[in-house]
Order: C-alpha cells, then structure tokens, then sequence
C-alpha cells in the first residue's frame, strides 16, 4: 500500500481531535468527517428519492464486500446482523448440543456474547470457562478444556476487560482437532490488528461497526466459513435470510448455501452508510502499520503510568497487549468523570478505566492522560 496517510493526517479527518483527547475507541471510534458525510448523504436520498432501496441495497452490499476484504473473506462468507450478540445467537440456535454439548469460552469474554452462550443450558449446552489467571490467558490453559466432547470454543480476538490479545490461532488448531468449530469474537480489535480468518482457522468470527471499525452503532457481521454445517437451520430468521428475499413467497423458507441465510430483517440503512465511510477510511492504510503505531503509544502510557507508582491490569508483555491499557482504580466512574471534565474520554468497565487508542491517537494525548490522572490523584 502506498501513499497511506500519516498518523497526524489521519488525526486530521477526524474534527473533534482538535480539542479532545479519544482514549475511548474500546467503546465507540471517534467521528471522521466522512462518516459524518456518510450521515448527509442518507438524509439526501431520502430528501431526493423518497424509497430509493436500490440505492439502499447497494450501500449494504458494499459495506458487506469492504468488510470481506478487510478479514481476507469472500463476499459469500458475510452475513449482515444488528449486533455480535444477534451474530452469537444465530450460531448458538444452529448447534445440535446433544452430540457435542460443551461450549468452552473464558470470563475474558465479553458478557454479551457469553450470555448467549449461557442460553444454551436449556437446549442441552454445558458451558465450561477457560480461567485466566490475574488477566492472563494462554492457550495450554484452553487446550486443558477443549476435549472430544466440544461442539463450540468461543475465544475473543482481544478481551474486553484489559486489552489481551488472545492465542486464537493455536486454540483453533487445537479445537478442530477435536471436532469443535470455533467462534471468535474480533470487536475489540478489528480495525487496528491485523485479521485474516484462513489463517486465525476459524468457523464463524463476529464484529460491530462502532468501534475500531470507526462506524455508527446499528450494524454488524458475521463471517461463516464456506462449507460449515448447521446441525440445524437458524430458528430467527426473515426475507433477507431467503435465497431470493424478493420472492415475497410467504410460504417457502429456503435458505442459501452461503452466509447470508443467517440474516433476518431489513438492516439498518443509517448503519450500513456509516459502515462503508469508516471501512474506507481503514482501507487508507496497512493494518500492520497501524498496530505497530499503537504498540508505541500502549507501551508509552502503561510505562508512564507503572513508573508514577498506578496499578495496571493490561498485560506488560507487548506481544499480548492490544490496543488498549486498563488502570484499576477504586472509583474508575469518578476518574472518568474527572477526565471528561478535561476533554479526556476514556472507558471505565468495572474496576478499571480502559484507555484505548487508534491511528489517530499521538504521544500527545499519552500525556495529556497521564498528566490528567497525576493531577485527580494529587486532588482525589
């Protein structure tokens, strides 16, 4: 790839930078201004065209092929959903647990794909979860849980809670040897790691727009490797979930050979435009070279803050640290309020506050925050 922008033209897209400091991409990308362009342009083909669902079509379409390409996918390997907890669920209801009941997934999980997992009880699943040990999680300690009676290993991409990078690809190998498909949730980190499901060897992988991917809320997908059976077909369904949705047949329910029969109703269009606008902007540099820009700027901030005495819960390592460094702190709500106060947005999730960081995040904002942190522990 060349002429990729650099980090500080990449800043420039994105307008509020200019007096704010966004540490929160683990729970929503900052707005670039083709994203808020994307937004006017839905609004004009309503305002010009009344119904255009030609041009609607067309816009989900694309956001299915850029995310495809992004992932090393075909385009029939994409289903369209609301959310990754939709996406878990259609994959959960197409398991038949009475062959293979184990469901093996981690606390590191995030709890709304787990919840789903939990759901399973009540169709026969038993669910198992993969310890980690102070925030840690290699993959001896999957392998220790995966057995022949595994039908699904749920292993997150990067976990929620502090920015581990997880072994997908050896817990993969390792679950396919014992008969299992494997499910990867990539929400915390597509967008800003590197992702190519052949070689990760996962059945199905799920992520949303909002985040990394620098998207509005409202969209998701789901990517079912070509060629893997359902055991039973997805319960939840609608007309887009048909081989041919347009037929208006109400008495026929077929479903396509490739991904899309996981989808059910109309998705959401505003979503689908915003999906597109911040899936190009990815598309405007290597990924590769924006996980090394954000490895520099997570070892800068967990250094600083470790050397002015704070107490992190985000992996030291580099090579298991993804984009973000958690601090635990007794009242993460008040920090952050704090640090709002001061143009400062951050995450907090339980006993931490997440500081995430994207392309367009620079060592300036590393010690705008730890700048911000020293003074509201001076004062706290």
């Amino acid at each position: 790839m060349t002429d990729q922008p650099t980090p500080a033209e990449f800043r420039a897209r994105f307008p509020g930078l200019h007096d704010t400091v966004h540490l929160a991409s683990c729970s929503q990308g900052a707005l670039s201004d083709r994203v808020a362009a994307a937004m006017l342009d839905f609004q004009h083909s309503i305002l010009q065209h009344g119904a255009p669902w030609d041009l609607w079509m067309a816009k989900v379409a694309q956001a299915r092929a850029a995310f495809a390409r992004l992932i090393g996918a075909d385009v029939d390997e994409i289903a369209v959903v609301s959310s990754a907890s939709e996406a878990a669920y259609q994959v959960a209801s197409t398991q038949d647990w009475s062959r293979c009941p184990r469901i093996v997934t981690t606390d590191m999980e995030f709890p709304s794909v787990a919840h789903v997992w939990l759901a399973q009880r009540s169709r026969g699943g038993e669910v198992e979860y993969v310890a980690d040990h102070d925030g840690v999680v290699d993959a001896d300690d999957y392998i220790a849980e995966i057995d022949e009676r595994s039908g699904l290993v749920s292993v997150p991409l990067i976990s929620y809670r502090n920015g581990l990078r997880l072994p997908v690809r050896e817990v993969a190998a390792h679950a396919h040897a014992q008969g299992a498909k494997v499910f990867v949730d990539a929400y915390q980190g597509l967008g800003v790691e590197p992702v190519n499901v052949d070689e990760l060897g996962c059945d199905y992988l799920a992520c949303g727009s909002l985040k990394y991917l620098l998207g509005i809320p409202g969209i998701a997908f789901l990517y079912v490797r070509a060629g893997t059976r359902d055991d039973v077909a997805p319960s939840m369904t609608g007309w887009f979930g048909r081989a041919n949705p347009f037929a208006f047949d109400p008495r026929t329910i077929d479903y396509p050979d490739h991904a899309r029969r996981f989808e059910t109703g109309t998705p959401s269009i505003p979503s689908a435009y915003g999906a597109v606008a911040g899936l190009e902007m990815l598309e405007l540099v290597d990924p590769h070279v924006i996980r090394d820009h954000l490895g520099q700027l997570t070892r800068s901030l967990h250094g600083r803050l470790a050397e002015a005495g704070e107490t992190l819960w985000s992996p030291a390592d580099d090579s298991m640290r993804g984009p973000q460094v958690a601090l635990r702190c007794t009242d993460p709500d008040d920090l952050n309020a704090y640090l709002k106060e001061r143009r400062i947005f951050a995450s907090p999730r339980g006993d931490v506050i997440r500081m995430s960081f994207h392309y367009y995040n620079d060592e300036s904002d590393v010690t705008a925050v730890v700048r911000a942190i020293a003074a509201y522990r001076a004062v706290a």
